[in-house]
């Protein structure tokens, strides 16, 4: 349960204000069809997150414990910092190449390609690593991810202009920090 938890709450926080995030505003906006791009984000971050927790699994079974958990602590910080990087949306991945597609498919692409190398993805491997658990990293991750993007669907462009953005940046930021200096300071105080 500890898996799921921490992975809902962590990538719930990164993605506020992540480049998916301002997707799914500009999706929203775009197609005025909030079930369709809500299906389509499930669907996409499903099917990315369990991949990259499947990758986080096995790397934390085929490197040696000690250096691999100093890893995984020191990516939770450089996630951190990241974090307070505010993302911006490029114009390819905005979806407006195939404006007169179906909401949800163009959702699903676009959510995929967009996921991929994104901090939220790299989070989720970080924490198949940590936990080794695919099955609850990968449900707390998918959970984080609509919880950050479906309030951002049905409220559209009005969630940034009533989140300080900012301040959930520094937020989301401490919050990964922390987790990776409590992670640093575990496999330090082990080794």
């Amino acid at each position: 349960m500890d898996a799921f938890l921490s992975s809902t709450l962590i990538v719930a926080l990164a993605e506020i204000g992540d480049k998916t995030m301002l997707l799914a505003i500009l999706l929203a906006c775009r197609f005025g069809k909030p079930l369709q791009i809500v299906a389509g984000i499930l669907v996409a971050t499903i099917a990315n997150h369990l991949l990259a927790a499947a990758a986080g699994v096995w790397l934390a079974g085929t490197i040696e414990t000690y250096w691999f958990q100093i890893a995984v602590a020191v990516g939770f910080i450089v996630m951190a910092a990241w974090t307070l990087i505010p993302d911006k949306i490029d114009q390819d991945e905005s979806g407006t190449a195939y404006a007169g597609g179906s909401a949800f498919l163009v959702t699903l692409v676009a959510f995929f390609i967009a996921e991929m190398g994104d901090k939220t993805q790299v989070a989720t491997v970080a924490l198949g690593a940590q936990h080794q658990s695919l099955l609850w990293v990968t449900l707390g991750t998918t959970l984080g991810m609509m919880i950050a993007n479906v309030p951002a669907v049905f409220l559209g462009d009005r969630i940034t202009q009533m989140l300080p953005m900012p301040v959930i940046r520094i937020a989301a930021a401490s919050v990964l920090a922390l987790t990776g200096i409590w992670a640093l300071w575990l496999a330090l105080s082990a080794g």
